[in-house]
């Protein structure tokens, strides 16, 4: 299947500026394509990976990748998908993140067949005079008015700094394509009036029938119209040090119904049939939710590696059997960190006083027996039937923790001070 073709049926094409031209050059050879991201974070979160996976996808293709690490637009501030203006990051942040975001695409692409530029390097080279001369006079101030982006945000006001944006964009894609023999740019839906301003650019310099296209993603929603990527808690991200790998891993595992065959088919690998043969099991066995449980094994291996995927599983099984004790610390960090807890000491202490004083998990004492007889109690993932028992915070998990468990599911997470 042509790379075209792949991602038109993925759903992963939202617009291009000449889709069967473009389909014509992926054919005929190797093509050189880039995504750009600016180091205002140091981290990306899964809604950014959206046009990264279909970069791998080029890249798995035979095609080569170029990925931008924006230290001159990221400077600037990109107008897209805000209302208002950006705050400016010190040089020291922007090197910070710059650092981290390349060490994040290093792990997503390997380091074959593949390239991370910083567009600091040729932008910073222009004078105001040569920016002006060279670049702004091929800009049209009523066109770029009227890209969505930056009439969005007409309303509420746009700097100078942030309206020239579009113009730094297209910049880059014209030095790429000088450089690095880049003919396609992709991106958010968001980003359509940057490319095409880019591509505008290099058919006035180079002329206009230079093969040049733009590719853009749609914007990803659940099937309930809400935004893709956010929880309760906040962004998903790749960082493991942001959202572990089981926080991730779990992000997965519970998507709806409805929305897993997508999922699948936007960040996974697996071919048409697999996925075919997934989507038939979420209609005629639900329940079992194979497709989920693929859908988050596949994701978590290619941000996390099998290390983290191994991590995220066993502490899933853990949770689900309740056989917590063989867990390193590490991992009660991880899979307990949303859990309902409490600081103690780390005095050991009769069991039913324990429950009730120091951690408040039992209303009362005589509530704290009748369960502790009745084998609903386990300590550190051993049942505790004994009322005479005492709780020595210091005899698991490196003296940290104490996990509790009441019931079959109710966790409590006790942090030792």
């Amino acid at each position: 299947m042509n790379i075209i073709d792949e991602l038109e049926w993925r759903g992963a094409i939202n617009q291009t500026t000449d889709k069967e031209a473009l389909k014509k050059l992926t054919e005929e050879k190797s093509i050189g394509l880039y995504c750009g991201t600016d180091p205002t974070g140091d981290s990306l979160h899964i809604g950014h990976l959206i046009p990264f996976m279909i970069l791998k996808r080029f890249q798995l293709a035979g095609h080569k990748p170029v990925i931008i690490i924006g230290g001159g637009t990221g400077a600037i501030g990109d107008p897209s998908g805000r209302k208002t203006e950006r705050e400016l990051k010190t040089e020291s942040q922007l090197d910070h993140n710059k650092k981290a975001l390349t060490k994040q695409m290093e792990k997503l692409f390997g380091t074959e067949n593949f390239t991370i530029v910083d567009n600091y390097t040729w932008l910073h080279k222009l004078t105001m005079i040569d920016f002006l001369r060279d670049y702004g006079k091929l800009f049209n101030v009523n066109t770029m008015l009227n890209k969505e982006v930056v009439a969005s945000r007409l309303d509420s006001g746009i700097s100078f700094t942030e309206f020239t944006y579009q113009i730094l964009q297209a910049i880059d894609f014209l030095h790429l394509y000088e450089n690095n023999d880049v003919q396609l740019e992709i991106g958010g839906s968001d980003q359509w009036g940057n490319i095409t301003s880019g591509i505008d650019l290099i058919h006035k310099i180079k002329g206009p029938e230079t093969k040049v296209y733009g590719l853009t993603i749609p914007l990803m929603l659940k099937s309930d119209g809400t935004k893709f990527g956010k929880t309760a808690g906040g962004a998903v991200w790749l960082d493991p040090e942001k959202t572990s790998p089981y926080e991730f891993y779990q992000f997965w595992i519970n998507q709806d119904d409805r929305d897993v065959v997508k999922y699948l088919k936007y960040f996974t690998f697996l071919s048409k049939d697999e996925i075919d043969a997934l989507a038939e099991k979420v209609k005629t066995e639900p329940w079992k939710r194979e497709a989920q449980r693929r859908l988050a094994e596949e994701v978590t291996k290619f941000v996390h590696g099998e290390e983290g995927l191994a991590e995220a599983q066993r502490i899933s099984k853990a949770l689900f059997s309740g056989d917590v004790a063989d867990l390193s610390t590490k991992e009660i960090e991880q899979g307990f960190k949303n859990m309902p807890s409490m600081d103690i000491s780390s005095e050991k202490k009769n069991i039913i006083l324990w429950l009730v004083d120091d951690t408040k998990i039992e209303p009362s004492r005589r509530q704290a027996r009748e369960d502790v007889q009745n084998g609903a109690i386990h300590i550190n993932g051993e049942k505790v039937d004994d009322v005479d028992a005492e709780i020595d915070p210091s005899s698991h998990f490196d003296g940290k923790f104490v996990i509790v468990r009441k019931g079959k599911k109710r966790y409590f997470l006790a942090r030792v001070k």
